[in-house]
């Protein structure tokens, strides 16, 4: 060892003139001036199992610091990583040896500082910086939609780089993904299969809400060799609470805007053998015209049920192509009779309002039709029509409190026709 003891002076306990809180540290046993001493360099009494030269550590392994030699133990050790997040560690009780107790980050740096004390009791300090290697593996969320404003309705959603199927590797990676919104709700992430996530509260998100979305997976391990990467933030905010109810018994649709009618609508819903989907539905798009082919869902051309028609103002609910849309063709049968092949028809005028004053997420409900119940993930967002036990169910952290303090839309693939097949 390079350093030099210090030689300490006893003080008596005789000297009784002094005042009393001098004359307490003298009675103490001599530790005034090495307490005061400054640190000396105790490069030459640490070592730690890190890499050296430009190697740099592996992240699966514990970071350990050991002192050398019997003259000298550790009193402690603060380690932080890039951001000044303390790293948990513990010390052996001899003073001997300390190591982390979390794992590290891949790809991160580590300033570890490392208190000694030498056999006379002397102060030593000497300071790390440890650099953890990168992942051979990464994992990263991309969440969904795009910010920006949307209705009450809308999910969010995370789309993994690779899949996760094993459920601790799962809660690790959700419990990363976090949801924060104003006002606070009850929400919970639902893992939708080993890539795609959807979060969506309790009810409906609150009008007016403001949903930031981001992910704490850069540099957490996953599993051995996998290992976060970095996702970009979200944030969205919502408008008013814009639902439409369709209730294809009666042939009427009730638009209410937080709570309020503002508009009932006659409509035309989905004939026998076509009969519009029940359930809550969410507007994935609006397109001012769509030129729709019977031909694209499996009518054939020539047949009774064919057409090939231009559809004005039509606001998509499911991306096999199920609109509320135009229908000037069925104007006597809207508020009479369902004459349509799954969409919601009615008049140019209520068609073009209609497109007017909803917005991507707002709520879309259709209730007493001869059709199957829209599904959740299939075939757009019908995320509403699974109960919340269900959803929560669908959670790695079933055990853990559900809220928004605490995933990608669904791309449109322009090959996938099925996906975007419209129907009238």
């Amino acid at each position: 060892m390079s350093h030099r003891p210090r030689t300490r002076t006893v003080l008596s306990c005789g000297l009784l003139l002094v005042p009393l809180a001098v004359s307490a540290t003298a009675c103490g046993g001599s530790d005034s001036e090495s307490l005061s001493a400054t640190p000396y360099d105790a490069a030459d009494q640490i070592t730690a199992n890190t890499p050296d030269g430009k190697k740099k550590a592996d992240p699966d392994k514990p970071l350990e610091v050991s002192v050398k030699g019997d003259d000298a133990r550790i009193t402690d050790v603060t380690a932080t990583d890039s951001t000044g997040r303390f790293v948990r560690g513990e010390l052996s009780a001899d003073g001997r040896r300390w190591r982390t107790t979390v794992p590290l980050a891949a790809g991160s740096r580590y300033t570890v500082r490392v208190s000694t004390e030498d056999e006379d009791g002397s102060p030593g300090r000497k300071t790390l910086t440890v650099n953890t290697a990168a992942a051979a593996g990464q994992l990263s969320a991309a969440f969904g939609p795009v910010g920006g404003e949307y209705g009450v309705g809308q999910p969010v959603t995370a789309e993994l780089s690779r899949p996760v199927k094993d459920a601790k590797q799962r809660a690790i990676v959700e419990s990363a993904l976090k949801v924060d919104s104003m006002p606070r709700v009850e929400g919970a992430w639902h893992w939708v299969d080993g890539k795609k996530l959807h979060f969506r509260p309790k009810e409906y998100w609150p009008a007016h809400a403001t949903i930031s979305v981001h992910s704490n997976l850069a540099g957490l391990k996953i599993a051995k060799g996998l290992y976060g990467g970095p996702s970009k933030p979200l944030r969205l905010t919502t408008g008013d609470r814009v639902e439409a109810i369709t209730d294809a018994a009666t042939h009427q649709m009730t638009v209410l805007r937080n709570g309020e009618s503002i508009n009932t609508i006659p409509v035309t819903t989905g004939k026998p053998g076509f009969s519009t989907r029940n359930g809550v539905k969410v507007v994935l798009g609006k397109e001012s015209f769509v030129r729709m082919r019977s031909s694209t869902v499996g009518i054939a051309a020539g047949s009774s049920d064919s057409y090939d028609l231009p559809v004005y103002w039509a606001t998509r609910v499911t991306w096999s192509g199920e609109y509320v849309h135009a229908a000037p063709w069925s104007v006597g049968s809207q508020g009479a009779a369902n004459v349509s092949h799954g969409c919601t028809g009615m008049s140019t005028s209520n068609a073009q309002w209609f497109f007017n004053h909803v917005r991507v997420g707002d709520v879309v409900k259709v209730v007493n039709s001869g059709g199957d119940t829209m599904t959740p993930f299939d075939n757009g967002f019908g995320d509403w029509n699974m109960p919340w036990q269900e959803w929560r169910a669908g959670s790695a952290l079933k055990n853990k409190a559900s809220s928004t303090t605490g995933a990608a839309e669904r791309e449109q693939n322009p090959a996938d026709d099925a996906r975007l097949r419209p129907t009238l």
